[in-house]
């Protein structure tokens, strides 16, 4: 059983996962990634995604969810999706 204590990170931010959403980045902070797996296929036992949706979102509790969404893509591959996750969380929290 894994220790609950610890969060899963990735590239020094926390990733939570609900279903088929993947939250990357801390509510604490003023942006969130939040990526959604749109579909995916079998592949020797595993379930492989092949578009997920990405969106850096403010974390404003204040703001109507259509108005939190900063900027928005969908890639062919989770692997891709949390590449350009991370470069845009990075940039977002930095402030460029």
């Amino acid at each position: 059983m894994a220790d609950q204590s610890i969060p899963l990170v990735y590239k020094g931010h926390p990733l939570r996962r609900k279903g088929n959403l993947i939250y990357f980045g801390s509510m604490a902070e003023k942006y969130i990634i939040m990526l959604q797996v749109m579909d995916s296929e079998k592949q020797a036992d595993l379930d492989v995604s092949t578009k997920v949706s990405v969106q850096l979102q403010l974390t404003d509790p204040d703001l109507k969810s259509r108005d939190r969404v900063v900027k928005k893509s969908e890639k062919d591959s989770l692997f891709a999706a949390m590449d350009v996750a991370a470069v845009w969380l990075d940039r977002a929290l930095a402030g460029k």
